[in-house]
């Protein structure tokens, strides 16, 4: 099972498109779940995500259009229990303990978190936090968006794609596990 973790594309405000090598790895129906942390801002980037995966959650991202998504999410996967939250409203933005009082309001195994365009991966007390940055570069170079591929209901590996705008080269990190006891 393959999960797409994803945000802050800012299309069409930062970015006009997705990257055209992100656009080239995503192949439709191979992705069973998509996960994004927002700032999606047009209903154009969320009707391209439909057509990669029926399974789409979104959280609402301070410069998104649509009112509807909702704040924070709480998805199952497996057996994992996924928190969705923008990032925006947890301040200071990214801090550890501030994800974490987060993470235990939400009762979540992973919280996936995003507004700060950095890429982070990090378990903490046990539990795992992940920020995919910018899939699309909005405020820097590089792009990022991360991959789990989920082998059992209770394993997943977490493969991180980075890559530099208008760069012919790209660099991936296979970060390990994501394991629930």
């Amino acid at each position: 099972m393959l999960v797409l973790v994803l945000g802050d594309l800012h299309i069409p405000h930062r970015c006009n498109t997705v990257p055209p090598k992100f656009k080239k790895l995503l192949v439709p129906g191979k992705i069973q779940h998509i996960l994004c942390t927002g700032n999606l801002c047009s209903k154009e980037s969320f009707d391209y995500l439909k057509t990669l995966a029926s399974d789409v959650h979104i959280v609402k991202g301070d410069f998104d259009e649509n009112l509807n998504y909702p704040e924070q999410k709480v998805v199952t996967v497996g057996q994992f229990r996924i928190g969705l939250c923008h990032g925006h409203q947890v301040v200071p933005w990214g801090d550890t303990e501030s994800l974490a009082m987060l993470q235990r309001q939400l009762d979540v195994d992973i919280l996936i978190t995003g507004h700060t365009h950095k890429f982070e991966a990090f378990e903490h007390e046990n539990k795992f936090y992940i920020n995919p940055g910018s899939a699309t570069g909005a405020y820097n170079a590089l792009n990022r968006w991360a991959l789990a591929s989920c082998q059992s209901s209770v394993t997943c590996q977490l493969t991180i794609h980075l890559s530099i705008k208008n760069s012919t080269s790209s660099l991936s990190n296979n970060s390990p596990y994501v394991k629930r006891n």
